[in-house]
C-alpha cells in the first residue's frame, strides 16, 4: 500500500474559525470510493431552527438558511469550487423552532489536499453566520489494496429503504447524519456506516477478515469494544452498526474501526472523533486495557514499508542518532513507536490534536514532487527538493536558463534563514536535473567558486 493512503484516512486537517461563535451551523464529512482516480465526499450540514430568522411567504412561514461552500487546492490555490444553497422550510408560525435542518452536499474530488470553506448564515439575516475552514486530504480508496472509507455517523437506526428519492439514499440504505456530533441522553445511539474495498487484496491470505471495532476515551482508555468476523465472497462491502454511548461520561471520544489479517496481525483502520455530553453521570470508570496513542494515531495501521518509506522521506530533519537507531530496528511495532515519538517531538503546537509541522512537511513532499521530479529521480530525492522540504518556500527565486556560456542554473533567497542565506543551483548535466554547488547556509555545501562548474566546456 503507498504510505499516503494510510495518511489521508487520518490526517483531515481541522482549523476552525468562527465569525459568530452562537449560531447553530457545523458541519462533518465523509470520503467513499468512486473510482481509481477520485472519491466521493459528503458534507453534511445542520443548522439550528431556532436561529433563523420566520419570514411570511403567500400566508405561509418560513425558515431559510443559507449554506456557502467553497474547495480550493491547497498547493495552487486555484479554487475548485465556489457555489451557494438556500435551505428553506416551512413551519407552523405557532410553534417553538426547536428541530434542525439536516442535509448532504456531494462531489466527487481527485486525489490531492484541499483548503475547504464552509459558511452557515440565516439567508434573512446574513451578518448572523458562522464561518468554518477545514482541509481534506483525498486519495482514492478503490485502488489494489485493502482499504475502508472514512465512518459516517448517524442519528437513527441504520435500514433498508426503498426511498431512492432521499439526498440520504445511499447503497440502499437510508442514513440520516448528526454532523455536530453530539451525543448524550437525547441521542444515546450512535450508528455508523462504512465501506470495505479490495477484501480480497491477495497481501491479507487470511480466509476470513475480523472488524474490530473500539471507543477510546480522551486518556486513551477502551470503553467499548465490539468484532466481527468478515466473509471474503465479495470484495467490497457495506457495514453498518450501533454503539450505545448515551451512558459514557462527558468527554471526547474516537471510534477506530480496523479491518484485520488475524493471521499476519496486520490491517487498516478508520478514526471518527465525536462528543458525548452527560453532566448527571460520573466517571467512575477504570479499565485494565489502555490503547497506545500510536495505534489510532496516522501510524496505527501502516506496514513495514510504508513505515521504511515515511522515514526515509524524515531523514533530512533527522540526527545522526535517529538514524542509527531507526536502521537498527526490526518490525512494524518498534518503527512505528519510533516514527509516533520522532514526530510528536517535533509537534510545532502540542496543545492542538493535529502535528501541524507533519502535516506542512508531508505537503512539501508532495509539492517537490510536482516541482522538481526527473526522469531519474522523484522530486523528494533532488537537491532542490530536499531544500524545499526543510526551509519551504523561498523569499525569492533567480532563474538563469539561457545563458551563451554557462549551463543553467538559479539562485534561492531565504531572507529569515540566519539574517538571510542563498542556494545555487544549476543543471550540470543537460537533462533538468539542478544539482546544489554552493550555499551561505551554515552546515550546507559551500563553494565560492562554483561558477567555474556551471562553464560550457569549448
Amino acid at each position: 500500500m503507498q504510505t499516503i493512503k494510510v495518511l489521508f484516512l487520518i490526517f483531515l486537517f481541522w482549523q476552525n474559525k468562527f465569525l459568530t461563535q452562537n449560531f447553530g451551523f457545523d458541519f462533518d464529512y465523509a470520503q467513499f470510493g468512486y473510482d481509481s482516480t477520485a472519491n466521493y465526499v459528503e458534507f453534511y450540514y445542520i443548522f439550528e431552527q431556532s436561529d433563523l430568522s420566520k419570514v411570511s411567504k403567500d400566508g405561509k412561514t418560513f425558515v431559510e438558511a443559507l449554506l456557502k461552500i467553497s474547495i480550493f487546492d491547497s498547493i495552487s490555490n486555484q479554487q475548485i469550487i465556489n457555489n451557494s444553497w438556500i435551505v428553506p422550510y416551512q413551519i407552523d408560525s405557532n410553534i417553538t423552532l426547536s428541530q434542525s435542518l439536516v442535509g448532504v452536499i456531494s462531489f466527487i474530488l481527485p486525489k490531492g489536499v484541499y483548503k475547504c470553506k464552509l459558511e452557515g448564515s440565516d439567508y434573512n439575516s446574513q451578518t448572523n453566520l458562522r464561518l468554518i475552514e477545514d482541509y481534506i486530504r483525498v486519495f482514492p480508496f478503490r485502488k489494489n489494496d485493502l482499504s475502508i472509507s472514512d465512518i459516517q455517523v448517524a442519528s437513527k437506526i441504520i435500514q433498508n429503504s426503498e426511498n431512492t428519492k432521499s439526498i440520504f439514499y445511499k447503497n440502499s440504505f437510508e442514513i440520516i447524519p448528526i454532523p455536530n456530533l453530539i451525543f448524550g441522553e437525547n441521542q444515546p445511539v450512535l450508528f455508523f456506516y462504512t465501506e470495505l474495498y479490495n477484501l480480497n487484496d491477495e497481501d491479507y491470505p487470511s480466509e476470513n477478515l475480523k472488524l474490530n471495532g473500539l471507543i477510546v476515551n480522551s486518556k486513551g482508555n477502551i470503553v467499548i469494544r465490539k468484532d466481527k468476523i468478515l466473509s471474503r465472497k465479495s470484495d467490497t462491502r457495506v457495514e453498518v452498526g450501533s454503539f450505545v454511548v448515551g451512558k459514557l461520561p462527558t468527554d471526547t471520544y474516537t471510534l477506530i474501526l480496523s479491518v484485520l489479517d488475524t493471521v499476519q496481525n496486520k490491517g487498516v483502520n478508520s478514526t471518527k472523533k465525536f462528543f458525548v455530553y452527560n453532566p448527571k453521570i460520573v466517571d467512575t470508570t477504570i479499565s485494565n486495557i489502555v490503547i497506545k496513542p500510536v495505534l489510532s494515531s496516522v501510524f496505527g495501521s501502516m506496514s513495514e514499508e510504508e513505515l521504511d518509506d515515511i522515514f526515509a522521506k524524515s531523514r533530512y530533519i533527522a540526527s545522526s542518532n535517529e538514524i542509527d537507531k531507526f536502521s537498527k530496528l526490526k518490525g512494524e511495532i518498534s518503527k512505528r513507536e519510533f516514527l509516533y515519538d520522532f514526530w510528536n517531538n517535533r509537534d510545532s503546537d502540542p496543545s492542538t490534536a493535529e502535528n501541524e509541522y507533519f502535516f506542512d512537511y508531508l505537503k512539501r513532499i508532495e509539492s517537490s514532487n510536482q516541482k522538481f521530479s526527473s526522469m531519474q529521480k522523484p522530486g523528494w530525492k533532488t537537491d532542490r527538493g530536499r531544500i524545499y522540504i526543510i526551509y519551504g518556500e523561498p523569499s525569492e527565486i533567480e532563474r538563469y536558463p539561457n545563458q551563451i556560456e554557462s549551463r543553467p542554473y538559479e539562485i534561492w533567497y531565504y531572507n529569515e534563514i540566519e539574517g538571510g542565506v542563498y542556494f545555487v543551483f544549476a543543471d550540470l548535466t543537460g537533462f533538468s536535473e539542478y544539482t546544489l554547488v554552493h550555499s551561505t547556509k551554515r552546515g550546507e555545501l559551500r563553494d565560492d567558486n562554483w561558477g567555474r562548474r556551471t562553464i560550457i566546456a569549448k
